[in-house]
């Protein structure tokens, strides 16, 4: 059922309401009217004063993990000031609520736990999984965040602890998509941890054993999304950080069948896209004329691979030129067809060559123009091979987008390439000065696609979601970095303007979706003021 409506509530019930509390903000009249009087301090609050006072609170924390525990304390007790605090400066909560320092948060995620957000549905719950999801007092769920914890950012599997990824990443669903955050669900799929030293910590909040087999995973998995079909009808799915090999399968096993994506695949492939349709409209060349050298190859650059060879198909390649001109490289060495550990995905790309772990020689052979870390190593790519990079190109295109380690850092990419480089990382780095001219590097990250993506499904409620329309996402966002910013070497639109960002993007994926016929609703006279009116907007309600 739904939430109740907040006149149902009274006192501290009313108080201890996130959703619904508004703290010093409630006037005399809805102090009485609800039972709140000598509950609060005497003093009548606009909410630009209590996210001032926040604002103070945060600017007094020694470190980014203890604002993270603030703000997730801030939430829990108030959203819409929550929301306003994060809406007010994106380019500095971003990085707080979510990489680099919510991979710090998830280390620690049992340690600082104060108290349940979003649902855990754990494997000795199997058989009743529709049933535990009617415990979410929300019917009408529009989007489920899911995650194992298989593959946290760099840190590997960390279980339970992952929850906060799904937390974080809804939170930006609104706070730079202006998704409803009443319409969004995070949840957990405790399956069990491989790590051992999780198992063993007295306060890990998880199941203290180690996954599955393959087939009973995937018997739950199916049971779970089955039921979100059940009982949330409007849901759309969002997989997220998931172990490699089981985020691929799923992704195909039930992309044709219910509203889902995976934003580790399709979202970095989609944001991945973006900065090089950017980059090389600088350089004034084209996507299929260019070589890709990944390092690593595993979900993300297996995903980036596949809708790199789309879109170089849209530019008139073949199918099988596209994939000769992507390269890869792991943990084990080039993936070439000697190899017997591939799977069916990495041949795709293994390319007849002579078997190798050097990354130098593998770039003096394939002599990419583009070079993209996907490797969770950081300080990989190393001056030899910034130079190397260099030597070969005139304007080489460097992506090391491991979170939270970069393989290489902005400042080392533009000096070992005397400021050459069309540079993003996976994180935010601060502008570079260099021989008196600033260099402003990119970040490639998720959060430039999928709050957009997620306003657009909001608005139309399409059956599936393509990979034409992840293509339209990356299009959509290099469209808006105009030739100002192109010319001082910028690949993405400025975080601080990144609400207004996606909601064109949003706009633009919209009409996609209703050219393409696979919105269900019916198509607006005017699509951008109809998106702009189902926004959120942190306010609070002219009566209580």
């Amino acid at each position: 059922m739904n939430r109740p409506a907040r006149h149902t509530l009274r006192g501290t019930a009313l108080l201890n309401d996130p959703a619904f509390n508004r703290g010093t903000a409630f006037t005399a009249a809805e102090r009485q009217t609800y039972g709140l009087e000598g509950l609060l301090p005497p003093q009548i609050e606009t909410l630009e004063r209590q996210a001032e006072r926040a604002l103070r609170h945060l600017d007094a924390k020694p470190t980014d993990l203890e604002r993270y525990i603030y703000l997730a304390a801030l939430v829990d007790r108030n959203e819409t000031l929550f929301y306003k605090v994060l809406m007010s400066d994106p380019a500095r909560f971003v990085p707080i609520v979510y990489a680099p320092t919510l991979g710090e948060a998830c280390k620690a995620f049992s340690h600082i736990y104060r108290r349940p957000r979003g649902m855990y549905i754990s494997l000795e719950m199997k058989g009743r999984i529709a049933d535990i999801l009617r415990n979410w007092p929300v019917s009408d769920v529009r989007f489920i965040c899911v995650t194992t914890g298989g593959r946290i950012l760099g840190l590997g599997d960390i279980g339970a602890n992952g929850m906060g990824i799904p937390i974080g990443k809804l939170q930006l669903y609104t706070a730079c998509g202006a998704v409803p955050p009443q319409v969004t669900l995070p949840i957990q799929l405790d399956i069990g941890t491989t790590n051992a030293a999780l198992r063993a910590d007295p306060l890990y909040l998880g199941l203290r054993h180690e996954p599955p087999p393959q087939a009973e995973l995937d018997a739950f998995v199916e049971e779970f999304v089955t039921a979100v079909q059940e009982v949330f009808p409007a849901c759309c799915i969002h997989f997220e950080d998931w172990k490699g090999t089981d985020a691929i399968r799923y992704l195909e096993r039930y992309r044709e069948r219910v509203l889902c994506y995976n934003d580790d695949i399709q979202g970095t492939a989609s944001v991945t896209l973006a900065g090089l349709v950017t980059a090389l409209r600088i350089k004034g060349e084209k996507l299929s004329d260019q070589t890709v050298l990944f390092l690593g190859a595993g979900s993300s650059a297996l995903g980036t691979s596949d809708l790199l060879v789309k879109a170089m198909q849209a530019e008139g390649l073949s199918q099988a030129d596209a994939r000769a001109r992507i390269t890869m490289m792991d943990v084990k060495g080039l993936v070439e067809p000697s190899r017997t550990d591939l799977s069916e995905e990495q041949r795709r790309y293994a390319h007849a060559a002579e078997p190798t772990r050097d990354l130098m020689a593998t770039i003096r052979r394939v002599r990419p123009s583009v070079l993209i870390g996907v490797s969770t190593v950081g300080g990989a790519f190393t001056q030899p091979v910034v130079e190397l990079m260099a030597a070969i190109n005139a304007r080489p295109i460097i992506f090391p987008l491991s979170i939270p380690h970069s393989e290489c850092s902005a400042e080392q990419a533009y000096a070992w390439s005397d400021g050459r480089a069309l540079y993003a990382a996976g994180v935010q780095f601060p502008q570079v000065m260099r021989d008196d001219h600033v260099f402003r590097p990119g970040q490639a990250n998720n959060f430039y696609i999928f709050p957009g993506l997620g306003l657009a499904v909001y608005a139309t409620r399409p059956r599936l979601i393509p990979d034409a329309l992840i293509i339209e996402a990356a299009h959509a966002l290099a469209d808006q970095v105009d030739v100002t910013a192109q010319a001082r070497g910028m690949l993405y639109p400025p975080q601080n303007q990144i609400l207004e960002v996606q909601v064109t993007s949003a706009c633009r994926l919209a009409e996609y979706l209703f050219d393409a016929g696979l919105a269900t609703v019916p198509r607006p006279d005017d699509i951008r003021s109809w998106i702009e009116g189902m926004t959120y907007s942190p306010t609070y309600a002219p009566d209580a």
